[in-house]
This record gives C-alpha cells, sequence and structure tokens, in this order.
C-alpha cells in the first residue's frame, strides 16, 4: 500500500477531484468565453521574453510523444471504442488544471536583469508560504519541488525517452546504440548550454513539423479508410456508457503520457497538475497571466483530443486486423498504420520516436536546468548538471531503464500531490485572474 501511494496511486483520483472543483470554482470559465479565448490566442505579447506560441510549444515537446500512440491502443485494446470517449471528458478537466497552474505561474514569475522572464511552480509555491508568513515552510517547499524537477529531468526525462528512441533506431535502422547515443549528446548538449532561448528555440520548428507530419499521416489512413470512418465514430458513442468503456478510456487518458512524461507508467496525462509545463510558460510575454493560461488549454486540446483521437481513428478504421495485437500497444499503433499505407509506415514511425524523443530531451533539460538556477546562481552547478545529463543519455542508450521508472513515478507522484496542494489553496487567486481576464482588465 505505502509504495502504491509513493509511486502515484492516488494521483489520477486527486486530478479528477481537483479538475472537477476549478470548473464549478471558476464558474466554467474560461470557456465561457470561447471569443476572448481566441483573442488572447491571437494577441503576440508584450515586452522581453519568448512569444506566447513559442513557449507552448516548448511545453509541447515535453508532452508529445510516443505515448500518444501507445496510450490509445491501451485504452481501446482495454475498453474498447467507447474508451475514446471518456478521454475526451478527461482532457476537458486536465485543461483547466493546465490553465490554472499556467495562470499562477506567469503571475509568480521573475524578470531578469536582461529582460528575460523566468518562472513555474517552485517560484509560486515560495510566493505563497511567504505570503502567509511561513518562511521556512516556503524555502523547503519550493526547493523540494526544484530538486524533484531535476531528479525527473534525468530520469524520466532523459534515460527514458534516450531508451526509446535507441531501441527504434536499433531495430528498424540497425544503428548501434553507443552511435546513436552520441549523435543525441551532439545536438543536445549545446542547446542546453544556449539556455532557454536556444530550446525554445528549436522547439518552435521542430513541435510544428513533427506534429504535422503525424497528422498528415494519420488523415492519409482515415481517407483510403473513409468507408468506415462514420461506423468508427458511431462505436466511440454506443460503446462509451459501458462500464468497460469507462475504465479503460479513464485508463488510456491516465496511461497516454507512460513514455513520454514518465507520469507513473499508466497514471497521469498532459502533465496537468504536475507543475512542470508551467516552467516553459513563464518565459512568454503575456499581456496577462489568464491569457498565457488559455494556451494551456490548447496544448492539451493537441495533446489529448487531436491527436489521440487521430490515433484512436486509425486503430479502430482496421481494428478488425490488428484486434489479435492488443497486448502491445506499440505493435497494435504500427500494425494499424502499415496495413494501410504500407511497410515504409513503420519507417515513419522510427522517425517520429526520434522527433518526439529528441523534443522532450529538449523541454525536460531546459526544465532541470530552470530548476538548478532556482537553487542557486553559481554557474558550476549549472555546468555539472549539462554533464550530468550528458552521462544520463549514455545510460539510457546502454542501460534497461525499468529501474530508473520506479525513481520517476515516485518523483512525479512527489510533484503532483504538492503542486496540487498549493493550486487548491491558491484557488482565490486563480478565480482573481480569471475575472480579470474576462472583465478586459490586465493584472500583472
Amino acid at each position: 500500500m505505502i509504495k502504491w501511494m509513493l509511486t502515484g496511486g492516488l494521483v489520477p483520483p486527486m486530478l479528477l477531484l481537483c479538475g472537477v472543483f476549478f470548473i464549478i470554482y471558476l464558474r466554467g470559465y474560461p470557456f465561457r468565453a470561447p471569443r476572448t479565448m481566441l483573442c488572447s490566442m491571437r494577441s503576440s505579447g508584450h515586452g522581453a521574453g519568448i512569444s506566447p506560441f513559442r513557449a507552448v510549444t516548448e511545453a509541447l515537446a515535453g508532452t508529445l510523444g510516443v505515448g500518444n500512440i501507445v496510450g490509445v491502443a491501451n485504452a481501446i485494446a482495454v475498453g474498447g471504442a467507447g474508451a475514446v470517449f471518456w478521454m475526451w471528458i478527461s482532457a476537458l478537466l486536465a485543461m483547466i488544471l493546465k490553465y490554472a497552474e499556467i495562470l499562477l505561474a506567469v503571475a509568480h514569475r521573475r524578470e531578469r536583469l536582461d529582460g528575460t522572464r523566468v518562472g513555474g511552480a517552485a517560484y509560486y509555491i515560495k510566493d505563497h508560504f511567504f505570503s502567509r508568513g511561513e518562511v521556512r515552510m516556503g524555502i523547503f517547499l519550493s526547493a523540494a519541488f526544484a530538486s524533484l524537477m531535476i531528479l525527473d529531468a534525468l530520469s524520466m526525462g532523459c534515460v527514458i525517452q534516450v531508451r526509446a528512441v535507441t531501441s527504434a533506431a536499433e531495430s528498424v535502422a540497425h544503428l548501434p546504440e553507443w552511435a546513436v547515443a552520441l549523435f543525441l549528446i551532439l545536438i543536445t548538449l549545446p542547446p542546453l548550454i544556449r539556455g532557454r532561448r536556444g530550446i525554445s528555440a528549436l522547439t518552435e520548428y521542430l513541435v510544428p513539423i513533427m506534429t504535422g507530419g503525424y497528422i498528415l499521416l494519420s488523415v492519409a489512413v482515415l481517407l483510403l479508410r473513409r468507408d468506415t470512418v462514420g461506423e468508427a465514430f458511431s462505436s466511440i458513442f454506443s460503446s462509451a456508457f459501458s462500464p468497460e468503456s469507462a475504465a479503460g478510456g479513464v485508463l488510456g487518458f491516465l496511461t497516454s503520457r507512460a513514455l513520454r512524461v514518465g507520469t507513473m507508467r499508466g497514471l497521469l496525462s498532459n502533465e496537468a497538475g504536475c507543475g512542470t509545463s508551467p516552467t516553459a510558460h513563464a518565459c512568454a510575454n503575456a499581456k496577462d497571466p489568464a491569457s498565457q493560461g488559455v494556451w494551456g488549454i490548447f496544448e492539451v486540446l493537441v495533446d489529448t483530443v487531436l491527436l489521440c483521437t487521430l490515433t484512436a481513428l486509425v486503430i479502430l478504421v482496421s481494428y478488425s486486423e490488428v484486434e489479435l495485437l492488443g497486448f502491445d500497444g506499440v505493435r497494435m499503433a504500427i500494425s494499424a498504420y502499415s496495413s494501410v499505407l504500407g511497410g515504409a509506415s513503420e519507417l515513419f514511425f522510427a522517425v517520429a520516436i526520434f522527433c518526439f524523443g529528441y523534443a522532450t530531451l529538449l523541454c525536460w533539460g531546459g526544465y532541470g536546468l530552470e530548476s538548478v538556477s532556482f537553487l542557486t546562481k553559481r554557474t558550476k552547478w549549472r555546468v555539472l548538471y549539462i554533464l550530468c545529463f550528458g552521462v544520463c543519455i549514455f545510460v539510457g542508450a546502454l542501460s534497461d531503464p525499468r529501474a530508473v521508472w520506479g525513481i520517476s513515478d515516485f518523483a512525479i507522484a512527489a510533484l503532483t500531490t504538492l503542486n496540487l496542494s498549493v493550486l487548491f489553496s491558491m484557488r482565490r487567486e486563480v478565480r482573481e485572474h480569471t475575472l480579470a481576464w474576462r472583465n478586459g482588465k490586465h493584472i500583472l
């Protein structure tokens, strides 16, 4: 029981309950104001810092990945087509949590001497306890959060991602694992040395390209099987309310990040509530906190609603051909594509896994680097972290990452528990900024 709790067994119900609470507490906003949401996303921001769009592409780099494929396949295998419907419902709850934590990160960010912004969950945790006069508690909990971010960056964000990339490269292209690791080091460490600007500059182009490529491939399958798309949608709704589908949908939603964000190997999705993505969003030159929070809703929309739905439809239109592979989510998904597009699609999947894994390496490498900067301003610790990250790339390529999953599970469970507790405690501030945004009043 203790091990189950330490590795995140209580996190999924906590996420669901907090999501329902915030939707009710905020009276349905910002969902009740779709026009204002669109206007906020069209805004280019102001002042120094990266653009709101660049911030969201960096955050998406840490959330998109092979989990969009594996998690959906597992959901359908467990709960049938109706599982997809419950993934959509779960995404709605994830959106409001992502909105709230990004809002707080922007509201409590710092501005450096060069005009750039920095922030994240560690900052608003510290500010929250300082405002209550609990200085020691604020220092301890914020430092603990930053330390857990570093731990998760080195384990899930590096070792586990590299293992997926090298395995795909070895199985498809027969490339030696050490060579893939060396190549990853050469293209990952320089952007980390440059800092957040180097990371965001790469992800601004990499994320749209890899997402667009996956969408095009999925649409191609659906066009070739267009006669069965209507039947696939019908099966989603007709079987959505069976107990098996509900269980499978929640499972698929909660496990859709198992290989890309290390969220308890099947217990979280979208990093909503974990307090990780706010690190990227806090750097944006948004006009007000709620406007950037809206981009968090877009992030979940792309990650879960769009990409996971496309994956689900591709599997469902070929379900009779891949049903027997339900025990292996990767093979099930690959077979669903290759049965329509041919064997060449397997090469695309290897490339996709490489792109997804590399983007996650960049994003989580940046998260860890910002956490080091939060703990200390000494340059030697930043250099040491970058060197450790390089070593972990080799470890991920040449070793079995199963032992690392336990470390990642504990770190992400602790991050989520701490962050959700603070989100609930800071609920009034979230509502204040939301109402000001609704009324057109900027608070920064």
